[in-house]
């Protein structure tokens, strides 16, 4: 079987943005010490650790990786850093995408001018953006290639974001979505799943249209589950909610990157597959986001009726064997089937929280065990 390792080069990097969390009552805090953001900085080395939208989140940029092995490492260094330095204003850092019962209307958006734009423009739809994500950068081929492969990546995006899910919560209320990060999501323009795009004049045709019309400044301003990043030759997946253990984090990037060279592959004998709907993979987002792992998606290749997502993940796995063999991560790519099995971050939540009522928590306290518990979570496998 060939290897084509030597030519298609991918490089890897992530973004994490997590809640910062007073470890006594669980909530999220207000107004965290800036002290907190400026030891991160001095601590950062070839990473960055920067401000979001939100006074009470914090987001991590790994430095430039080369392999799933190098990435793996840089998210726990990143990681350690925010812990080391929360911990000493008594601090928690949490990896969730939305918290269980912290209130929007407590917060505060960090004082720059490009949140306070935002705030003025788009009201509650951004006031009411208590979340956090996971952004999963490519580096791959041209332009050109990028756009035709984040394209073709369109279809795969639910099944990303099922084995992401970590936002069952919100405002104090069991929502009844393994991700209700995306719902709170959809309350901007310019989200969720992209048109299809098959070259780089198209997107910047696009672009300009928007800026046109005064929608937009830039294309950091598209806010699509996956997008051409506006800084690095990167393509952008941006669909996933945070994962609270960073293995099952490094998973997603596996079959991410193991999907990017499968199909930088096939468009390099001009053999991608036709596009299916975007409506259709809306459609399978929808699933992903109300039922995570317990998902049926359309069945794409049978062309008729549903699909589990575990014979979905194997008949992938399978079609990627020749790619994550090159690429150095078969161990982490197959990793994604446990997460299925196991369930994600969202899956634990629930169970924990279900649990904890049984037994008489009010509603409240088993809250804040499950916050307290992805607090462990989040911290897994670094230095206490």
């Amino acid at each position: 079987m060939p290897n084509h390792e030597a030519e298609i080069p991918i490089t890897l990097g992530m973004e994490e943005e997590l809640f910062l969390v007073d470890p006594q009552s669980y909530d999220i805090l207000q107004d965290p010490s800036s002290e907190i953001f400026e030891e991160c900085k001095r601590n950062a080395g070839p990473h960055k650790v920067v401000r979001e939208f939100m006074r009470s989140q914090i987001e991590t940029n790994t430095k430039v990786c080369s392999s799933i092995a190098d990435l793996r490492e840089a998210v726990y260094e990143t990681r350690q850093i925010v812990i080391d330095a929360s911990k000493k204003f008594d601090v928690a850092p949490v990896a969730l995408s939305t918290h269980p019962f912290a209130s929007w209307r407590n917060q505060s958006p960090t004082p720059l001018e490009r949140y306070e734009r935002f705030a003025v423009t788009f009201q509650d739809g951004v006031r009411r953006f208590l979340v956090g994500g996971m952004h999963i950068h490519a580096g791959f081929g041209d332009d050109d290639s990028r756009i035709r492969v984040m394209t073709a990546i369109r279809r795969f995006l639910p099944l990303l974001h099922a084995l992401s899910t970590s936002s069952p919560f919100s405002e104090g209320s069991e929502t009844g979505f393994k991700s209700y990060r995306l719902s709170l999501v959809g309350g901007l323009p310019r989200t969720g799943i992209p048109g299809p795009l098959y070259s780089s004049a198209e997107f910047e045709q696009l672009v300009n249209e928007y800026k046109s019309h005064n929608f937009l400044e830039d294309g950091s301003e598209l806010w699509w589950d996956i997008r051409p990043s506006a800084s690095y030759p990167t393509v952008e997946l941006r669909i996933c909610d945070i994962c609270t253990r960073v293995e099952e984090a490094v998973s997603i990037a596996a079959l991410y990157a193991c999907l990017v060279r499968w199909l930088t592959r096939l468009d390099d004998k001009d053999e991608l597959p036709p596009e299916p709907l975007t409506e259709i993979i809306a459609e399978d987002r929808w699933i992903a986001q109300r039922y995570g792992v317990f998902a049926f998606f359309g069945d794409a290749v049978g062309g008729k009726g549903r699909i589990d997502i575990q014979d979905l993940l194997d008949a992938l796995l399978a079609e990627l064997a020749e790619d994550a063999h090159a690429l150095g991560c078969e161990d982490y790519v197959q990793a994604t089937t446990n997460i299925v099995k196991a369930g994600t971050s969202a899956d634990r939540q629930l169970d924990l929280y279900r649990l904890r009522i049984l037994e008489g928590d009010s509603d409240i306290e088993a809250m804040r065990k499950v916050v307290a518990s992805a607090i462990a979570e989040t911290a897994e496998g670094l230095i206490s």
